[in-house]
């Protein structure tokens, strides 16, 4: 396996420390729990926190991983600069429309994270609204920047600050096109800031001590303190959201876990009125409501509509409606999953999916017609781009393929005539003619047909001699789209074959394929990557050994467990931020993500049937004596989602059952959280590492 110096230094010895649990008559002993501080809570606001002896491991690890890829540095800095030169040196995004202004995000050459601007709608000078880049430039560390937001006035922008990885923003205000920022004080804030109808007023989410956004609260942007609590989620199984509906008429609260939801609304020109639920949420019920003339329309899949369908009711937002009172407007059609609505002053627009691939359905509400934005590609990604203004008929979608970059679209609802006002540009060249985008269906074992997506090079020949790229993800309903992404042509170009296989737990096929992949049946998710590589390998496109496993988050749960399923199908695995210590993880409902988790995976401390499954595949605690191949782990200090201590786990209890020479190494990021490092170009560095390690392993390097 490639040409890494010999012999390879010495891995760090994990200290082990007998934990031992018994649970339903099971008794198990977890070496390495340890590794989890005792006050992780603090550790992911202040990082300096962790203790000493968990800090020296992590550091031990980062020091051997460097060791065994510092050979491989040439390479990794020729892929960087490959990739970085694939990406436009100055670009902006999709210039969309607000009243008097457009609003958009513009890098200059060089630039890790840009700046916010804003230009008269009918042409001047442009206004920098918020210089990202300088921001980053003064902070000590990691930086990422959340929400930016606008006022309704256009005087303001309130945008979120996070300099630790852990997903907390600090808020702060600004005039636009003045240097007076505001410190609010808010510190713990996720995901949006709302701005009320007066444009003085702003919500934002507010999580709890063991990360949770679980409140929202609003005050003048000129005042301090806490602010007004207006929402409160009583059960640590929902997460909190914010945002606000089409006719920016309400705002929207939204409480949710992965198979049911509830919402909340409060008038843009009232906030001080209490929220009010617009129908209170039932289990396994999900709906998502927009108003449209004198109506409002909701997405759900009430009343059996398993693939979701539209219902209609007369009670506006503000109001609390009978859910037995909606009427279907548009019937659910198995197998036809309407994955979006949004609506607009004269029409309504969803996006949908079928039989794996999306598109975009039009409907004229006057006159109740409707058509659909078709495309060509055998395989490809389309999307809605959210734009500010609800009485217009523009729409903004945006396509790309996997050999076909990125365009967005202006698309006019009435006279349908569209205009292309974006267009991604490869600077240092690129000819989709060069590649060929493919998808096959696989046989999985238990007979059903798994979509598989493939690029490569033209020439390229199911001959068995191709080293392959699996990715998978396969949890939450989450599809990986079929897009454009330049840094995977660095592989391609080497002769790699990309394959995404759209496995169960995702809703490729429908709502069915979700189900058919979570609780009792999430075993389908493993089998069906597992059998995607065998598959590929009887089809000629690569061969036992020459796979190399990618996934990130669950899609390293997936990895994992395919790893310990058929170690031999894989030539190497790259497990970013990999969510691998289910059972543990799952039994600890002080961790953010758990109890919201459980409808998707089971609560293991209640239900002994949840346990056994999650016992029977969790990655930690089923690696096995085996000849494993080079392994990759990478982990955040500060990631709230998968918490540092599960990738450290898997990778000590890896080194425990290596009977191979192949390295298991572990990348722990110590300034950083669940995204890594951001910035365009620092997180391709950390691409080229993966791609390297990646030809490295298949001897291509």
């Amino acid at each position: 396996m490639g040409g890494m110096t010999q012999p390879r230094p010495t891995p760090p010895e994990t200290e082990k420390r007998p934990f031992r649990q018994s649970r339903f008559g099971h008794e198990w002993t977890d070496d390495y729990a340890w590794l989890k501080d005792r006050d992780w809570q603090t550790v992911l606001r202040e990082p300096d926190a962790l203790s000493a002896d968990i800090r020296a491991h992590l550091e031990a690890e980062n020091r051997y991983t460097a060791s065994i890829l510092d050979p491989l540095g040439g390479l990794e800095e020729t892929l960087f600069e490959e990739m970085k030169a694939r990406l436009e040196p100055a670009r902006s995004s999709t210039k969309l429309p607000d009243g008097p202004y457009r609003y958009y995000h513009r890098f200059e050459p060089g630039q890790e994270q840009g700046a916010y601007m804003r230009e008269p709608r009918e042409g001047g000078p442009a206004t920098m609204m918020l210089d990202a880049e300088a921001l980053a430039d003064a902070a000590d560390g990691f930086f990422d920047i959340g929400d930016v937001s606008h006022s309704p006035d256009h005087a303001r922008v309130a945008y979120g600050l996070d300099l630790k990885g852990s997903e907390n923003n600090q808020v702060f205000v600004k005039p636009i096109g003045g240097d007076d920022v505001h410190d609010t004080g808010i510190d713990t804030a996720a995901g949006a800031l709302v701005w009320a109808a007066d444009s003085d007023i702003l919500f934002w989410v507010e999580r709890d001590v063991n990360q949770r956004p679980s409140k929202v609260r609003f005050r003048s942007v000129h005042a301090e303190g806490e602010g007004d609590l207006t929402y409160e989620e009583a059960d640590s199984g929902f997460f909190v959201g914010l945002g606000s509906s089409d006719d920016d008429r309400h705002i929207l609260i939204s409480a949710h876990d992965h198979t049911t939801s509830e919402v909340w609304a409060v008038p843009m020109v009232s906030p001080q009125v209490p929220p009010v639920c617009y129908a209170p949420r039932r289990n396994g019920v999900e709906y998502a409501p927009a108003p449209q003339g004198d109506a409002t329309y909701i997405l759900s899949n009430d009343q059996g509509a398993i693939d979701f369908a539209v219902f209609r009711s007369d009670t506006p937002l503000g109001e609390e409606s009978d859910p037995a009172s909606w009427q279907s407007y548009i019937d659910h059609k198995p197998g036809r999953l309407i994955l979006g609505l949004e609506t607009y002053a004269g029409h309504m627009v969803r996006l949908e999916r079928e039989n794996a691939l999306p598109r975009i359905v039009i409907r004229d509400m006057a006159t109740a017609t409707e058509h659909a934005i078709e495309m060509d590609e055998a395989a490809y990604s389309l999307g809605l781009v959210s734009g500010y203004e609800y009485d217009t008929t523009t729409l903004y979608y945006s396509y790309s393929s996997p050999t076909t970059p990125a365009s967005v679209y202006a698309y006019d609802m009435v006279t349908r005539a569209r205009e292309l006002v974006r267009q991604q540009t490869v600077p240092s060249g690129h000819d989709p003619d060069d590649y060929v985008t493919e998808r096959i269906e696989i046989a999985a074992r238990d007979g059903e047909r798994v979509p598989v997506t493939l690029l490569y090079r033209q020439g390229v020949k199911p001959d068995g001699t191709n080293p392959l790229l699996l990715y998978g993800y396969g949890s939450y309903g989450h599809t990986i789209p079929a897009d454009f992404r330049t840094a995977r042509l660095s592989l391609v170009d080497r002769g790699f074959v990309y394959a995404i296989a759209h496995i169960r737990g995702g809703m490729a096929k429908g709502y069915d394929w979700y189900e058919a992949g979570k609780l009792d049946r999430k075993v389908n998710t493993f089998n069906d990557f597992v059998d995607a590589g065998r598959v590929l390998t009887e089809l000629g496109w690569t061969s036992r050994g020459q796979i190399v496993a990618h996934g990130g988050s669950a899609g390293g749960l997936l990895v994992g467990a395919a790893l310990n399923q058929d170690p031999g199908l894989f030539g190497a695995v790259i497990g970013a931020v990999p969510f691998v210590d289910v059972l543990n993880t799952m039994s600890d409902a002080d961790l953010p993500l758990t109890p919201p988790e459980w409808p998707e995976w089971g609560n293991p401390l209640e239900d002994e049937a949840a346990f056994r499954t999650i016992l029977s595949y969790s990655p930690y605690e089923n690696v096995r004596e085996a000849d494993y191949p080079p392994v990759l782990i990478t982990g955040g200090l500060t990631d709230p989602r998968v918490t540092y201590w599960e990738p450290a786990k898997w990778a000590a209890t890896l080194r425990d059952h290596q009977r191979g020479t192949a390295p298991i190494l572990l990348k722990m990021n110590m300034e950083a959280g669940h995204q890594g490092e951001s910035g365009r170009y620092k997180s391709l560095k950390e691409t080229a590492t993966d791609y390297a390690f990646a030809l490295w392993a298949v001897g291509k390097a």
